[in-house]
């Protein structure tokens, strides 16, 4: 009865809206109050034991080189770069938004930020090109999402503390299925861009504009470069490359581009603080909630029924694949990994899901769930720049979103797209 009123409480403050930690903290402490009291006076080291972990030192740093390098001008940077990257195709403002969110993801780490800087300068621009407002906000939130999958990504590192494995082969692990739905992302907006006339004529081919784009776009690939490689070949640990992303991130803002001045700092500093604190949070008090699911032996019994059901691996992934959608749409990304990763990782094990695939899984599959409502943090995002209700703009993101279901799918059933780079670097 105590386990029932357990999980039953915890949907219903879910359901309720209240913040993820108190749903997670708040059932967790009736439960014992139901059954264990005598285990309450452990809840303050278990709560400490979950934010206290070296893996989690990279997360404020990562957040703070993102918003270091958007407020730094890079934002703009990254566009003027990305439209000499779709000549060849004679791509619009549409293919540059997709590109600009490949590149700034990899920067960023995290898909709100995405939605919110390149949606602050590309929505506007399109819509002067003669791009609807719809087709213009569909584009930014939906290829916002590549910012949880292209590393550095900020979900990679908690699903790292949750579940042991190496922040380079997550990193690593990431990358194809990124691009993937990149590429096939701005296939579609091509596709739809010719159909409704939106690819404007060839503009002049200027060199001196081109190198100085480069030049600027060059300087912004480096980092997250920088950060996958040292982190993969083992030359410094996912916190030292964060740094190392912070001081990179300084030195473009105030030496390079000189738009970061010291006033900055303290808005930065402050954004930094409030969005690695509630993930901390999160964790924190996951740790409670995940201790009492070992008590009742949850994830040992969901690993027997699910070998005990003795369906194909097929029908297995596909119910993962619809299950984690479902998931996606009332929780945040980082909520769900946290609540989701000791439950799953076992069971998916024993049907012969890699945890590397399984990270990919999760986090292309949650990352949809940003796009749509009712929690969808990429569409309030985009709500706040433009004042589209949120509903509307889901809507206009469904046809960029069928390509992300398509390439979960891939990744779900063709292990290789997130194993073989691990495996070829990190032997």
């Amino acid at each position: 009865m105590s386990l029932t009123i357990f999980i039953a409480s915890f949907f219903i403050l879910v359901l309720l809206g209240v913040p993820i930690c108190f749903c997670l903290g708040g059932s967790s402490i009736l439960y014992l109050l139901m059954e264990h009291t005598d285990f309450l006076i452990m809840l303050p080291q278990r709560t400490w034991a979950g934010a206290e972990s070296f893996v989690l030192i990279a997360l404020p740093l990562f957040i703070l080189a993102g918003e270091l390098m958007n407020r730094g001008g890079i934002t703009k940077r990254i566009i003027e770069f990305s439209l000499y990257l779709v000549r060849p195709i004679r791509g619009g403002l549409g293919e540059v938004n997709v590109v600009a969110s490949m590149i700034f993801g990899g920067i960023s780490g995290s898909s709100v930020a995405d939605t919110s800087a390149i949606g602050t300068v590309l929505i506007p621009a399109m819509e002067e090109r003669g791009y609807s407002r719809g087709f213009a906000v569909g584009v930014t939130v939906a290829s916002s999402t590549m910012g949880m999958i292209i590393p550095p990504s900020i979900p990679m590192l908690i699903y790292a503390m949750m579940s042991g494995e190496s922040v380079g082969a997550l990193f690593l692990a990431g990358m194809i299925p990124g691009i993937m739905v990149g590429v096939s992302q701005i296939g579609m907006v091509n596709f739809l861009s010719r159909r409704r006339g939106y690819h404007p004529a060839r503009e002049p081919f200027r060199l001196d504009r081109f190198l100085v784009a480069t030049r600027n776009g060059t300087l912004a690939i480096l980092m997250p470069l920088v950060i996958v490689v040292s982190v993969s070949f083992g030359i410094a640990t996912a916190s030292e490359s964060a740094g190392v992303a912070v001081l990179y991130a300084l030195i473009l803002g105030f030496l390079v581009y000189r738009e970061l001045k010291g006033r900055d700092m303290i808005p930065v500093i402050k954004r930094m603080i409030l969005a690695s604190s509630a993930v901390m949070f999160v964790i924190a008090f996951s740790m409670i909630f995940i201790w009492i699911l070992a008590i009742e032996q949850i994830p040992g019994q969901l690993e027997a029924f699910v070998i005990g059901l003795a369906i194909p691996k097929f029908w297995i992934l596909l119910a993962l694949d619809l299950f984690i959608l479902i998931v996606g749409t009332f929780i945040d990304v980082g909520s769900a990994i946290i609540l989701l990763t000791p439950i799953l990782l076992h069971v998916m094990e024993s049907v012969g899901v890699d945890p590397l695939q399984l990270a990919a899984i999760m986090i292309s599959g949650l990352a949809i769930g940003l796009v749509t409502p009712p929690v969808g943090g990429c569409l309030f995002a985009c709500n706040k720049i433009t004042g589209m209700p949120v509903i509307d703009i889901a809507r206009h993101a469904l046809p960029f979103l069928i390509c992300n279901v398509i390439i979960l799918l891939l990744i779900t059933f063709i292990p290789g797209l997130s194993l073989w780079l691990p495996g070829l670097i990190m032997k």
